[in-house]
């Protein structure tokens, strides 16, 4: 509880200090602010709001660091399954390197859509019949994560000046520590309609990014890998493939609409674990063998449509 107090207090000191840099005398600072949509080709949906601070910080004459700063994001977003509140500190001290810190606090509850059941909190249960059995109430717990990261980046542009030659490289990596407060030690939980296998603990999570952004209408294409992986021990993991990295690969194109409206299309893949059992859905995951002989095999995801409007 004191860990939920302390992001919750965190969320409000941030708040506070995105208002007091409005205030007339603090220069060089910028602000924006955004609304966006999110929406897939699952049954899953998101409104959300997002204020951005951005202020110089050991701001040098060269160009490595010209334009470093430190920049404060926070969120509030909704979906039909679940509310959270984020909070992120990025600060850039040169142009190819930044450092990451932030946490996330939220809530959900069950509903039913396209008649079956989705599940935005809950712990994820075995019954008597070593099947999944979702154990929840609406607003029973807190879901909560803090997380710290680094990243290399690179814009070719900053190397060769050209509105044409802006490739983009950038590679992430975070350790974060995610949990759900009603969840007990080694106890699985949903967390917004996923497959359940979260528990309290800490996580690994990285990314790779290649871009190349354009200065016309269709202003970006890039493509993403990412990489997530549960650093936490389970008795016998391994039996059903929890210490397996899972990877997410995305094909990104972003359309500048006008100065006010993104549109930004995704399609997604992703690895999925490979049993041995031939009606493993039916089973509680705990119960699946992983088929050591081919792991893992990729799969369509999801296509998404994020709509964002800049106030």
């Amino acid at each position: 509880m004191k860990k939920i107090l302390f992001l919750m207090v965190l969320l409000i000191f941030v708040q506070k200090f995105i208002a007091d840099a409005q205030q007339e005398g603090k220069t060089g600072n910028t602000i924006s602010n955004k609304l966006f949509l999110q929406i897939s080709s699952l049954p899953e949906a998101k409104i959300g709001f997002n204020k951005r601070l951005t202020f110089p910080f050991l701001q040098g004459e060269n160009f490595l660091t010209e334009d470093s700063n430190i920049r404060l994001d926070t969120t509030a977003e909704i979906s039909p399954i679940s509310i959270n509140g984020i909070a992120e500190t990025v600060w850039t001290p040169i142009a190819f390197l930044q450092f990451a810190a932030g946490g996330r606090i939220g809530s959900g509850w069950k509903s039913n859509i396209f008649e079956s059941e989705i599940y935005g909190i809950g712990v994820n249960k075995q019954n008597a019949e070593g099947k999944p059995e979702h154990d929840g109430e609406a607003f029973d717990g807190l879901l909560w994560k803090v997380q710290t990261g680094a990243a290399l980046q690179m814009d070719l542009a900053a190397i060769y000046p050209g509105e044409w030659h802006h490739l983009l490289l950038r590679s992430y990596h975070e350790i974060n520590y995610k949990g759900y407060t009603r969840a007990a030690a080694n106890e699985s939980w949903y967390y917004e309609n996923d497959d359940g296998e979260n528990c309290n603990g800490f996580n690994y999570y990285g990314n790779l990014f290649v871009g190349y952004q354009m200065p016309f209408f269709f202003d970006l294409a890039a493509l993403l890998a990412e990489a997530d992986q549960y650093l936490y021990y389970t008795p016998d993991r391994h039996k059903w493939g929890d210490d397996i990295i899972r990877w997410t690969f995305s094909c990104i194109f972003n359309f500048s609409i006008n100065k006010h409206i993104d549109l930004t299309l995704i399609t997604q893949f992703r690895t999925q674990k490979n049993y041995q059992e031939s009606n493993w859905q039916d089973l509680y995951y705990r119960n699946r063998n992983i088929d050591d002989s081919k792991p893992l095999h990729l799969e369509f995801y999801r296509i998404v449509t994020s709509l964002t409007y800049k106030l």
